[in-house]
């Protein structure tokens, strides 16, 4: 279940209640991958859009409105950056999701996964 910590204007979440979220809502739902160009080409969520987190208040405008923004980088880090950027620009905290594990641990539970610049 989504859980809030205190100070956070989002939600975290595991890669199995995202893997949900993203079966559930359909096109409702967006993965949004947030690391370096050489990483996402190493393997990235299918059908992620791509934006890299120093890029991100640049390109806040490529995110999809009024839908769930699920992001996720290696770890949880970068990703949670780009929530709290998100969220400083007016996308409300009930649209905005931190992947915690990251998409190596995506990819090790052999979830949908792209390479190179495929989406």
């Amino acid at each position: 279940m989504p859980r809030q910590e205190v100070g956070e204007p989002y939600y975290r979440v595991t890669l199995d209640e995202a893997k949900e979220m993203i079966d559930e809502a359909q096109d409702q739902a967006i993965v949004v991958d947030v690391r370096r160009d050489d990483e996402w080409v190493s393997g990235h969520v299918t059908g992620a859009i791509h934006i890299p987190v120093d890029d991100f208040m640049d390109r806040v405008d490529e995110l999809p409105h009024g839908k769930k923004l699920l992001f996720i980088c290696a770890q949880g880090v970068r990703s949670g950056l780009a929530c709290e950027m998100a969220a400083s620009v007016g996308i409300p905290a009930s649209n905005l999701f931190n992947i915690e594990e990251g998409t190596y641990a995506w990819i090790e539970k052999e979830y949908p996964t792209s390479y190179d610049a495929d989406s």
